[in-house]
């Protein structure tokens, strides 16, 4: 089993964000990554502060030797994906090879209208989705590329220089059953998918199965993870329990209670372990754990002392 950190770089500091790779590179985390938004998420007001995801990453490199290092995930039409590509292959040499690419379709409303970006249909953002991943995948691997899609073109392009790694691998983001996980087969090689519980996670992994036959690849080419928003307890200790409460509450707001029964950890490291379990039955390889402030240094401790020693 695997673990990574997935990091909500909102209403934090740079230097706490710093402290926070730092210390995951060491820690057993094999993967540290950022989300991409302008604006908070779950969304608030749009006054709160939040760090660019491929400049985070870009730091994430420089302050980091060991974790992989990714986006869960890029939403497609914030930037074109030739550019995008451009910057990932400068990561990938900051980092010497340790990029991943994650790729998503956009939801944050509110983003795209404040910034006036074009907040498509859903068929046209997957769309586009579908086009990005590959003008990604041909930058990153070809010499010269050229694509004719309904969004995007490329005559003769090139991207050099080429990443450090031969073909960094993409992942592809999201829960959508007729397109994201139709996505994920045809073009991907990890599937993400955020908040679901166990059995939700193991029927959605089934129906990518299925989307992996209908195109001909092997499913065991995809590697698959789950991302849970974090709020255990450091301990059993009532005021650790307290706490743990109020930050999730506070985290989610009206929607806290629907999220108890999808993908949050909460409570004890002992009823973090049996939940851990329950992923790693259902196919996960790896559980990012995601964290938003205030940032619960002795519960990441009790993470990495307890929980992730139990599958070591």
């Amino acid at each position: 089993m695997k673990f990574g950190l997935h990091i909500g770089q909102q209403n934090i500091t740079i230097d706490e964000c710093r402290r926070m790779w730092r210390w995951a590179d060491t820690a057993g985390f094999d993967w540290v990554d950022v989300w991409d938004h302008f604006y908070e998420a779950p969304p608030v007001d749009g006054n709160g502060s939040c760090f660019e995801a491929t400049t985070c990453m870009a730091a994430i490199a420089c302050e980091t030797a060991s974790c992989r290092i990714g986006v869960l995930v890029l939403g497609m039409n914030y930037r074109h994906p030739a550019v995008l590509a451009n910057a990932l292959v400068t990561i990938d040499h900051l980092s010497g090879g340790r990029l991943e690419i994650g790729l998503g379709a956009g939801w944050h409303e509110p983003e795209y209208r404040a910034y006036g970006i074009p907040f498509r249909p859903i068929k046209e953002r997957m769309d586009m989705l579908e086009e990005g991943v590959q003008v990604v995948r041909l930058l990153t691997t070809q010499d010269r590329s050229d694509f004719e899609g309904q969004y995007y073109r490329l005559e003769n392009a090139a991207c050099n220089p080429k990443p450090v790694q031969a073909r960094p691998r993409i992942w592809v983001g999201g829960r959508g059953e007729k397109r994201t996980l139709r996505i994920a087969a045809r073009h991907a090689d990890g599937w993400n998918v955020p908040y679901v519980s166990p059995d939700e996670y193991r029927r959605l992994s089934g129906v990518l199965d299925e989307w992996c036959e209908k195109e001909g690849r092997d499913p065991a080419e995809i590697e698959r993870n789950v991302n849970l928003s974090f709020h255990m307890a450091a301990s059993p200790a009532a005021a650790h329990v307290d706490w743990a409460e109020r930050h999730f509450v506070e985290t989610w707001g009206p929607a806290a209670e629907p999220m108890r029964s999808a993908g949050v950890v909460i409570g004890t490291p002992d009823q973090a372990i049996e939940l851990v379990g329950r992923y790693k039955e259902a196919g996960a390889a790896r559980v990012n754990i995601a964290i938003r402030p205030p940032v619960d240094w002795d519960a990441l401790q009790a993470w990495t002392g307890e929980v992730i020693q139990a599958f070591a």
